[in-house]
């Protein structure tokens, strides 16, 4: 794997870079040795974050993980990367013929771990009416309803759309593309 470790309003040091392969190298069994991994290591008010992206063909793997101390962050990320993996598994191993990026060592089955991992249960489904609205609007009544995300019926593009609120606690705006 290759590594590109940058850092933002933080001087990346040799001990952190070296922690930070030390800890990712393990996921090196799972990749081919071109498979590169990006890792943004940032400190704002106290926290210091650890954001990593793993592109590759048919998927992306991304995570980040925010803690008043790096290597603990780093630390915690590596548990959601291997989740994500774990978690990915069967999608990734279907896809196998079609991403050269995997070696064949993810591939193998093993012996039938995380079974109940691999299968997607939707337990709720729910139906509403969507109003036309803008979108200050529908984060108001997101708000109003204490929700994290909410879909409406963007009146300025006359398309289904969907706000939600960020980490920072600013709001974003999911826009389909056609």
């Amino acid at each position: 794997m290759k590594y590109n470790i940058t850092g933002r309003n933080l001087e990346v040091t040799d001990d952190l870079r070296s922690y930070v392969e030390k800890k990712f190298s393990k996921f090196s069994n799972y990749f081919s040795e071109d498979t590169e991994v990006f890792v943004t290591l940032s400190k704002t008010r106290g926290d210091e974050k650890v954001e990593i992206t793993i592109p590759m063909k048919g998927t992306t793997i991304r995570a980040e993980e925010t803690s008043p101390d790096m290597y603990a962050s780093i630390d915690m990320l590596e548990e959601i990367v291997e989740r994500q993996l774990r978690r990915n598994r069967k999608k990734l191993i279907e896809r196998y013929q079609n991403a050269p990026s995997f070696s064949t060592l993810f591939t193998e089955d093993s012996s039938g771990e995380d079974a109940e991992e691999d299968t997607i249960r939707i337990v709720r489904s729910k139906r509403f009416a969507i109003k036309p609205m803008d979108p200050e609007e529908a984060c108001f009544q997101m708000d109003m309803l204490g929700h994290s995300f909410y879909v409406f019926y963007n009146a300025e593009t006359d398309l289904v759309s969907v706000v939600y609120k960020r980490k920072d606690g600013n709001y974003g705006l999911i826009e389909p593309e056609y």
